[in-house]
């Protein structure tokens, strides 16, 4: 196959190109990325001089470049996107833009050229806090941040252009992703290298949310799976069957990183923050995906990974982020 990955240069992004090339080796792709402040072409240095890799720099906001990119690829895989829910809260209208129009502009040169198929990439946020049991891909979608509800947007989108076009479309939704390169607003690379340095990790309320982690390759793996063997207009849940309370993966975390509880520093809650994510994964379980990462050792092995690349992520921690940081927990 020939494919075209957006939004190739970020965290999930860079390990799916990382794994279609690894595990596919007549396989293609084109990725294309506007490298905002988490895209990161370091994300794939181990790959660039791959003569079956291609990078072009370029918005999916932009139909000419995405019409002259997307030509005569036999797919799309869609990570672009905006999505820090904190991030979100201060500045909603990049996630407009990136989440629901980007998504507009794939769905419209995916019409007109006539390709194979698009795989949306989603978020378990969609289906809002789930008190009990676990939402399946037909649960009402109740967004509640910015964040969240143009992720959900987008997803609606994509599936009126199946609807009304038969556009050939596939939805992934995920829960919350661990691993290598992930840019360092996220809980855990922002505890990890908190930690490493001493600092205070800044825990939001009580800690007592809880999400469900997935260790990125095994995302990767169901979603290759999905592009391959998915069927059009329907969408697949991916979770990783590891619901963790936040406070425990921090102490988790301390321990891995050997620091003291101490570090731990609550700060006040975020707006709106969800209680509860969980998602029924029988759908894509159903096509023969099985995550093959164990959490505990997952999670130490990214600790691990982090420890040993602090030249990656070391620079990521200043400049912009760090005016990002200050203003998200300087006050609190």
């Amino acid at each position: 196959m020939r494919l075209l990955v957006t939004g190739g240069a970020g965290f999930i992004g860079s390990n799916f190109v990382r794994y279609v090339l690894a595990t596919h080796p007549d396989d293609h792709v084109v990725n294309l990325d506007k490298l905002t402040y988490a895209g990161n072409l370091a994300n794939l240095r181990d790959v660039e001089r791959d003569p079956r890799y291609t990078f072009v720099h370029g918005d999916i906001c932009d139909a000419g470049v995405v019409r002259e990119t997307a030509r005569g690829v036999d797919a799309i895989v869609n990570f672009a996107a905006s999505t820090h829910v904190d991030r979100s809260l201060l500045e909603p209208a990049e996630f407009l833009r990136t989440d629901v129009h980007g998504v507009f502009t794939l769905l419209e040169a995916l019409r007109e050229l006539r390709i194979p198929r698009l795989v949306h990439i989603s978020t378990d946020e969609v289906y809002g806090s789930v008190a009990a049991g676990s939402s399946r891909e037909d649960a009402p979608l109740r967004p509640t941040n910015p964040y969240s509800a143009s992720k959900a947007g987008g997803d609606l989108l994509a599936l009126a252009y199946w609807h009304t076009h038969r556009v050939p479309v596939v939805i992934t939704r995920s829960s919350n992703n661990f691993g290598p390169y992930q840019y360092p607003e996220k809980v855990v690379p922002l505890f990890v290298t908190n930690a490493l340095d001493d600092l205070p990790l800044p825990l939001y309320g009580d800690g007592r949310n809880v999400r469900d982690w997935l260790y990125v390759g095994d995302n990767c793996a169901a979603i290759d799976l999905v592009l391959r063997r998915g069927e059009e207009g329907e969408v697949y849940n991916v979770g990783g069957g590891n619901e963790v309370e936040n406070l425990a993966l921090t102490r988790e975390i301390l321990r891995l990183t050997g620091r003291p509880d101490s570090l731990v520093h609550r700060v006040t809650d975020r707006p709106g923050h969800d209680r509860r994510y969980s998602v029924d994964c029988a759908k894509v379980r159903a096509l023969g995906w099985r995550p093959s990462h164990h959490f505990p050792d997952a999670l130490a092995a990214t600790v691990e990974w982090y420890r040993e690349h602090e030249p990656w992520w070391r620079p990521l921690k200043s400049g912009e982020f760090r005016q990002y940081y200050e203003r998200q927990y300087g006050r609190r």
